[in-house]
């Protein structure tokens, strides 16, 4: 369900300046179908441009996250992880054991989180949720 976004397009729609290295991080962080942290994006970047220090990785997913471009999660895992901001909304369920993410849209769960904010006055403007589980199918 993980859809493709454009990083680099969208900075230069947001005016920001596009240097090579950041050329580089939009592009990996534009084909990632996982949830990157840090240090994942560090060593894909890496590859390909070796000078590609650390510290430019965390400026620049911080300046991505800043203009908008760029959601950051945190699934319990201690590592802030990365996704392209998505057009469209979707939550996360996050398997515990193996840390994948699967992403999903549930119109039903959608509805209802819209009635409750309104039956506790509210108009709901925006949320985030994840779900944490363990296989059912899994051996123990």
């Amino acid at each position: 369900m993980h859809q493709r976004i454009d990083l680099e397009q969208l900075c230069q729609e947001k005016g920001l300046r596009i240097t090579d290295q950041r050329r580089v991080i939009a592009k990996v962080l534009s084909e990632s179908d996982d949830h990157p942290d840090v240090e994942m994006l560090h060593d894909r970047a890496n590859k390909i441009d070796p000078k590609i220090s650390i510290a430019t990785v965390y400026r620049t997913v911080r300046l991505f996250e800043e203009a908008g471009i760029l959601d950051r999660h945190d699934f319990g895992d201690g590592r802030a992880r990365y996704e392209a901001a998505p057009e469209a909304h979707h939550d996360h369920l996050i398997d515990v054991e193996s840390g994948k993410v699967v992403e999903f849209v549930d119109p039903e769960l959608e509805a209802l989180q819209k009635q409750i904010a309104e039956k506790l006055g509210y108009r709901l403007v925006d949320h985030r949720m994840e779900l944490y589980g363990v296989r059912l199918d899994r051996e123990d």
